[in-house]
């Protein structure tokens, strides 16, 4: 029925036009003996062309679109998309959809105004090229389309009014059709649209898997790290007690309960799971304190951390990394052994959290493998993203200080935001 309306429309505009015509000028030219034959034979063949043409343009839309209703009928097509960008990056998508359309040409694009206009060239489907044309019927030549689409800022997303119409008059639609080329151009940019859409949200999803991968690979280093470390140090603090027991009881029961505290500390986690710097600095503590033992006095702590600060959460074992990484690779081997120190300082919604000693310092030789600082780094990274600073420098006179900078979670951090 919408088909039938549509071509009894456009045949019923082409008459009424020509019988308009024929009353004022034709009425005048020829006598009326001929007039009225004139005008009936005329108006059938302007008829039947004109319901042709409709015809033709029904099939075409119903070709493009699978169906043919109110919406896909018309000459001049509107949509309305919403695209889950930025206005900034959905005027890129939209000026880059229509640049690559078929025919696309004369395209002017404002983006301070998130405007793009564009003509497009009509192909002819039903008119064979390079066929001899009467001038009469140049009027019926295919038009250029054109193209407007407008983007309005919506929040995090932006939303995209695209027009698809004919470079005519809009009065010409009761006479003229555009065998679907419209529709055709709206659906291309809109599955344009969906396709760069998807395409982008392939690409980060491909990130997602990936950055998962890199956290798991992290998390399997660490477990490397802590398996390799661990018993080492393990061995020799139980080693240590059982000399002392022997000789010096009391030093044994002290080294024994550091350890206790520090494996209390040290019990496994999910890899998601967040410490504060205070569990961190009691861990810390223990390990040193049993240092000290089986140093002596070549090993001293100083620790300024105040006690409003203990609440910042961070990473487990990160704090003790590095405290480990100035043991064994700065005093340790110092024959006069030396100071470590923890000091902890907030910032503007920051908290930075150093470990300095005033051991060897950087040397070819010792150095380790860095591993463990390759983890703090990458930990840091996905953990907090660009929020959260590593940095390590050559200590005044001697040594090293290693500083974790990271967000302060704590009320007080929480008022500078």
């Amino acid at each position: 029925m919408t088909s039938f309306f549509f071509i009894f429309r456009l045949a019923l505009a082409s008459l009424a036009a020509y019988a308009l015509i024929a009353a004022i000028v034709l009425n005048g030219l020829l006598p009326d003996a001929h007039f009225a034959g004139f005008v009936v034979g005329t108006a059938g063949l302007l008829g039947a062309f004109a319901a042709l043409n409709a015809f033709s343009h029904v099939r075409r839309v119903r070709l493009v679109a699978g169906q043919v209703n109110g919406a896909t009928l018309p000459c001049r097509q509107r949509r309305q998309i919403e695209v889950p960008f930025e206005a900034g990056e959905t005027f890129d998508l939209i000026d880059a959809a229509i640049r690559e359309l078929p025919g696309s040409e004369m395209l002017e694009s404002a983006r301070d105004s998130l405007q793009v206009q564009a003509r497009v060239r009509r192909p002819a489907p039903y008119t064979q090229s390079g066929a001899p044309r009467w001038h009469l019927l140049n009027f019926f030549e295919p038009r250029p389309n054109q193209i407007l689409a407008t983007v309005t800022p919506n929040g995090e997303a932006g939303s995209v009014t695209l027009i698809c119409e004919p470079a005519r008059t809009a009065w010409t639609d009761w006479f003229l059709v555009d065998h679907g080329t419209n529709l055709e151009n709206a659906e291309a940019v809109t599955r344009a649209i969906t396709r760069r859409v998807a395409q982008r949200r392939r690409g980060e999803q491909a990130e997602a898997r990936l950055t998962v991968t890199e956290k798991e690979l992290t998390v399997a280093k660490l477990s490397l790290l802590h398996a390799q470390v661990e018993p080492h140090f393990l061995y020799n603090t139980l080693a240590s007690a059982q000399l002392l027991t022997r000789s010096d009881p009391a030093r044994a029961d002290e080294m024994l309960g550091n350890l206790i505290e520090y494996l209390r500390h040290s019990l496994p986690r999910t890899e998601s799971a967040m410490s504060s710097l205070g569990v961190e600095l009691e861990r810390a503590r223990a390990y040193l304190d049993i240092l000290k033992i089986r140093m002596g006095s070549r090993l001293n702590l100083q620790i300024e951390v105040p006690q409003y600060l203990k609440q910042v959460e961070l990473p487990p074992m990160m704090l003790q990394t590095l405290v480990e990484n100035a043991i064994k690779h700065g005093l340790e081997p110092k024959s006069g052994g030396g100071t470590v120190w923890i000091l902890a300082r907030a910032g503007e919604g920051t908290v930075a959290i150093t470990v300095a000693d005033d051991g060897q310092g950087f040397s070819d030789h010792g150095g380790g493998t860095g591993i463990g600082l390759r983890n703090v780094r990458e930990r840091l990274r996905l953990t907090y993203g660009d929020a959260a600073l590593f940095s390590i420098v050559s200590n005044f006179p001697g040594g090293v200080a290693a500083t974790i900078t990271v967000p302060d979670s704590t009320a007080r951090g929480a008022a500078y935001g």
